[in-house]
Formats: structure tokens, sequence, C-alpha cells
């Protein structure tokens, strides 16, 4: 007799991503655009605001503009931020320059890891912007495209930009729309018979998964890891981060789990570096070979320390058909944004692994800054 079905979603959770309607692009639709164009080089025309080119891939090399709009930490840096907005790192700060800038120029404005190769810059003065829901928009467009928060403001020479409104991104992150798109059989060395599960919706080119080890029971809070996706540390095993081992960790312990009667879901969400992309995450790299910790070397890039999606990761185990779960974290602020999102965690299961020379300066600043619980 074969095993019993493991209870899901009265749909499976399986539904056709949704059309784009005849109209014309959704909001989220053009917040996917928006991305995509950030990715390419080109520039963005916000709703009520100006035309912005990103100046890491800006592709119009024959683009000039007078005003550039950066994070307020890498204002900061430039001597430019007042205290308020110092206060909030990844805030828009608006700069002129006494020339025209161009790419090319604009690059070492933008880029701190560039600091040491370029010292001198300026002279500069900030500006007040009248744009500023626009301007908070489009930093966090960068953020979600994996690209310097920094662009020219009204170049010369853009070439044609996409549009795209700030209120269009409570749209693309409506959470609704992620599905189930498919699962299978997948056998790992910590569990032979585990499940694979993935996830995406139609407007968001991530696509996560669910590991579901042992037999999944209704009434039965399972053992969940919400791991964001580390190619350093889970593909290449880096000794920066402990990464790596937790994820092998945390499947073992689901095995464990699963042979004493129990079951785990392992939730790979693809949010590299806490959610600022790779390339950013290896710049950051590069400011901690300067001597910066994790979470200066973020915010002196203009992004947040933490800015992953908590909400998604609700929304896979609503899909799954769990209410209830043990987590494994040593981070409380992880438990709080989980149950937030209308996830119960009936318990906090620590997580802790050894140390090494390479990433024990991360972990003390993961407690010591971030509040991670860690000895």
């Amino acid at each position: 007799m074969g095993e019993p079905e493991r209870p899901r979603a009265a749909d499976h959770g399986i539904r056709p991503l949704s059309e784009e309607p005849a109209s014309g692009p959704s909001p989220a639709r053009r917040v996917a655009q928006a991305v995509d164009a950030l990715r390419h080089g080109w520039a963005l025309a916000l709703e009520g605001g100006p035309v912005l080119l990103p100046i890491e891939t800006g592709v119009a090399t024959a683009a000039t503009a007078h005003q550039l709009l950066i994070s307020a930490a890498r204002a900061a840096t430039l001597k430019l931020a007042n205290q308020r907005e110092a206060a909030v790192p990844h805030a828009p700060v608006l700069i002129h320059g006494g020339e025209p800038f161009t790419l090319r120029s604009a690059l070492p404005v933008a880029d701190p890891a560039l600091d040491l190769a370029n010292p001198l810059k300026g002279p500069f003065k900030a500006e007040p912007i009248a744009w500023q829901a626009q301007a908070e928009a489009a930093l966090e467009l960068a953020r979600i495209a994996g690209i310097l928060p920094a662009f020219m403001v009204d170049p010369a020479e853009a070439g044609e930009p996409v549009a795209v409104g700030a209120g269009d991104l409570a749209h693309w992150q409506d959470h609704a729309a992620l599905r189930i798109v498919t699962r299978a059989h997948l056998p790992v060395r910590a569990s032979e018979t585990a499940e694979i599960v993935a996830f995406r919706s139609a407007d968001d080119l991530r696509e996560h998964v669910a590991l579901v080890i042992g037999q999944q029971q209704g009434d039965v809070p399972p053992l969940v890891r919400l791991h964001s996706e580390c190619l350093t540390g889970d593909i290449l095993g880096s000794l920066k981060c402990d990464c790596g081992p937790q994820l092998d960790a945390a499947l073992h312990a689901m095995a464990h789990e699963a042979a004493g009667g129990g079951w785990g879901v392992l939730l790979y969400l693809r949010q590299e570096g806490r959610g600022i992309g790779l390339i950013n995450k290896l710049r950051a790299y590069r400011l901690q070979d300067q001597g910066f910790d994790t979470v200066d070397a973020n915010q002196r890039l203009g992004l947040p320390d933490e800015a992953r999606d908590f909400p998604v990761a609700a929304r896979m185990l609503e899909l799954l058909g769990v209410r209830s779960i043990r987590l494994m974290t040593n981070n409380p602020k992880k438990v709080g944004a989980i149950e937030n999102a209308g996830v119960s965690v009936a318990e906090r299961v620590p997580h802790q692994l050894p140390d090494n020379p390479h990433n024990a300066r991360y972990l003390a600043t993961k407690r010591d800054r971030s509040g991670h619980l860690l000895s």
C-alpha cells in the first residue's frame, strides 16, 4: 500500500499566472519592466518626477547631467548629508556638481568601493528634493534590480525611458500573486523522500522553492528554516559566513525530526545578500576587506543591512497549508517578522554552529549589532 496523500490547499496552490490586462501593463508589470530596464542600463521616467539614468549600468554613454540622486549614506561619506538624512542610510539625497556629470565621472561618486582609487571628488552641494516619493521609489527599484542606488537626474541624451510610478511598488509587492507552479520528489543527502515545491509570480523573476521532509501533518507544527540564497556560502563553500553549514544542518535536523514522526520545511528564498543582490553583496565584501563590518558595509553602499521579504515566506507556508511552525533561527526579529506576516511561531529553535577564523567577526556583528542570540 502506498503512502497516503499529504494534506494540501484545496487547489494545491496551483493556479494560472495572471495575464496582462488589455488596457496596458498593470502596476506590478510596470515595476517588473522598470527593474529589467535598470539591469539593462535604460532610463526610467518616474511619474511626477524626473527621468533617471542608472549610473552603474547606464548604456547612454553620451548622457550628461548636473544632478545625481544618491543615498544618504553615500552623501554622508562625501560630507553632504545632514544629521537627519544620515540617520536613514538608504534615504535619497540630491547633489549638484560644478561641472556636468558623465557616466564615467559619476561612477566614483556612486560607488564607495572605488574611494581608495578615486579619493578626490567634488565640489558638490546637496539640494532639496521636490519629488521625495519618486526618489525613494527609485532607490528601492535599484535595490530590487541589484545595482548601486545612484542615478543621473534628467540627463541629456538618456535615450527613451521606461515609465513607472512610485505607487506601483505596492502592487509588485502583493504576495497574493505568488503561486505553486510544480512539485516533485527530490532525494537529497539528508532525506531520500524529500519533496521540492516551486513558487513563482507573474511579475517577479525570482523563483522560490520549499523542500518538505517527512510526512506532512496538518495538526503538527513543522520544523521550519527560512534560508535566503547565498551563492558564495551554499555553493562555493565560503568561510566568510555560516550559510552553507546552516543549510546543511537544518536539512539534517528536519530529517531527524521526520525519523521521530514529525516533519520539516526548508524555504529557500531567492534573496541573495539579505535582499541586496549578489553583486552588491560582493561590493560589501570588498568594503569588509577595507575594514568595515557587514552592517557598515551595506550602509556605506546606501543599502539596508536587512532587506529580506519575509511576507513571501508566509505566503509560501500558506500555499503549503501551514499555519503554525517551529522556527529555526537565532534572530528574534525574524520571529517577529514572520508572525507579523500571519504565521504563528509555536517555538523558536536555536540554530547556532561553531565559527571559524574567517566568519568570527561576521557572527559577532550579527550578535552585537543585529540582535542575534549567539553565545
